[in-house]
């Protein structure tokens, strides 16, 4: 087992690093908001990390979560900046955030090393750093998708409407919303720089949203597990790829494409739909053919937004 891990010590490191990044993009999207942002925080996080441990010596915690405040506050303002925008026009705007970020690092100078990047970035944090500050994301993401808060998640992703006239304040889940992404993709970011020891330009480009976007579409977008499918089956297809050549970009491309053709829920929906179909099957039979109601999901069942908003014990006030 050890001599598994001294092999693939590097992609292990990504594929927590992939899962936090996913993270940063589903969360938003859980709570209906179209947004990339994720992705500039994350190329904010590795800057800044690199800067403070190269110019104070800053220990790889502290830096982190001085990183985490910093992104939450930048993605609090962007929130606040395009908060009005919806849809399409809300994705391109946290599209052009992240391009802007780019463009800032190559001409950065000094600061950001410019287009070669900042190197030599040296810290205490090791993997069992990286695997706790993992760890300890995720479980707060995931308890966000149950209780009360997670039906009332579900209730503004559904129907924003609803859920204001009942006294949740979507506003302020959608602000929630970007500051969760820019810590997470802060934190990300960090982790990165840290164990990699470097971060270039062309780490923090276009292509982080495209990974992000296919590990939690082909993973599940509903749920912290679709994220966990995706960062480890994106993060290790490539290198289980390189058996076929040149010919790898073309499978890869064909197996997203027919992930998201025939799973357009993702691999974590399937299985939710699944035990849902099966739990119908089974209540069906018992009331003798009666129809049954599947409710057996813990993170997207049956039920309505309004059944969301009844099992609710108490509301928020709209500001």
């Amino acid at each position: 087992m050890m001599d598994f891990f001294d092999a693939n010590v590097v992609l292990v490191q990504a594929t927590f690093i992939g899962l936090v990044l996913a993270l940063s993009v589903q969360v938003p999207l859980r709570m209906g908001v179209f947004s990339f942002a994720g992705a500039g925080s994350y190329g904010i996080g590795a800057y800044l990390a690199g800067i403070i441990t190269i110019k104070y010596e800053t220990p790889g915690i502290v830096a982190v979560l001085i990183t985490m405040v910093f992104t939450a506050v930048i993605g609090l303002l962007l929130g606040l900046v395009i908060a009005r925008l919806a849809g399409l026009y809300l994705a391109m705007a946290t599209v052009a955030f992240d391009l802007i970020i780019s463009v800032l690092a190559i001409n950065g100078g000094d600061l950001t090393g410019g287009p070669t990047g900042l190197y030599g970035v040296l810290s205490d944090f090791g993997t069992i750093h990286l695997v706790i500050v993992t760890l300890v994301v995720l479980a707060l993401v995931a308890a966000s998708e149950i209780g009360r808060t997670g039906r009332r998640v579900d209730a503004v992703r559904d129907d924003p409407e609803l859920a204001a006239s009942v006294g949740i304040s979507v506003r302020r889940y959608r602000l929630v919303a970007f500051v969760a992404s820019g810590a997470l993709g802060g934190a990300a970011g960090a982790m990165n720089i840290l164990v990699r020891s470097t971060v270039t330009p062309q780490d923090i480009g276009f292509g982080l949203i495209v990974l992000a976007l296919t590990m939690i579409i082909v993973g599940g977008a509903r749920s912290w597990k679709g994220a966990v499918l995706g960062a480890v089956i994106f993060t290790w297809l490539p290198e289980l790829l390189t058996v076929v050549g040149d010919w790898q970009p073309l499978i890869y491309g064909i197996i997203v494409a027919l992930a998201a053709i025939f799973l357009p829920r993702g691999i974590h929906g399937l299985w939710v739909d699944s035990r849902r179909a099966m739990a119908r099957r089974r209540r069906e039979k018992a009331a003798g053919g009666a129809a049954g109601v599947a409710g057996d999901d813990d993170d997207d069942s049956g039920s309505t937004v309004i059944e969301k908003l009844k099992e609710s014990s108490e509301v928020e006030a709209t500001p």
